[in-house]
């Protein structure tokens, strides 16, 4: 934990496991983390500096990106191990709903203005799926481009931005090639 007026650091708070991605619900005083490796969610009290709930996050496994609906109470988790986005209440860390998704996720966000909660994956696809109450349905698979997860979201336009870049065949041992010069490029989604 960290004083953003002073700069400096006032907690350091053990997680036990590999943290990835996080969402912070300030009037409720916690801060949301995914534990990818043990498929687990962790509540942090902001003004004790501990863990105080740890939730698994079945069907889902390896937890990657997440997104919050404050309004709701609701956390949207992209979990990779198991191709899914889960949707957990942030209050009892109870498991509500899943839907399938793409391979490779990477990010997640949520639309307060519309309910859509998006997936973004490493195989081309969003998977953008509606919150009603308990009940999550997907919506669309839309297409985008292979590697394009990187994503945020403009909840005043509702569009969705993805970063795209096309790579070289990777050296032996290396996961990904290197970028193409000049191929970078922002791919913008927005509702019809």
């Amino acid at each position: 934990m960290i004083d953003p007026k002073a700069g400096k650091v006032v907690a350091t708070i053990p997680l036990g496991g590999k943290p990835e991605f996080a969402q912070a619900d300030v009037k409720a005083g916690r801060v949301f983390n995914n534990l990818e490796d043990k498929s687990e969610v962790v509540a942090i009290d902001t003004k004790k500096h501990e863990v105080v709930n740890r939730w698994p996050i079945a069907p889902g496994e390896e937890g990657s990106g997440m997104a919050i609906d404050l309004k709701n109470h609701r956390l949207f988790i992209g979990c990779g191990g198991s191709k899914t986005m889960v949707m957990m209440d942030s209050a009892s860390g109870k498991v509500l709903a899943s839907v399938p998704i793409g391979s490779g996720v990477d990010a997640n966000d949520f639309d307060p203005g519309t309910q859509l909660a998006f997936a973004s994956c490493g195989d081309g696809t969003v998977t953008i799926a509606k919150e009603d109450g308990d009940k999550l349905t997907v919506v669309q698979t839309l297409k985008t481009e292979k590697g394009a997860r990187t994503m945020a979201l403009d909840p005043a336009t509702h569009k969705i931005y993805l970063a795209s870049a096309k790579f070289d065949e990777p050296a032996p041992g290396q996961r990904r090639g290197r970028m193409v010069p000049g191929s970078f490029k922002v791919l913008v989604y927005g509702p019809e």
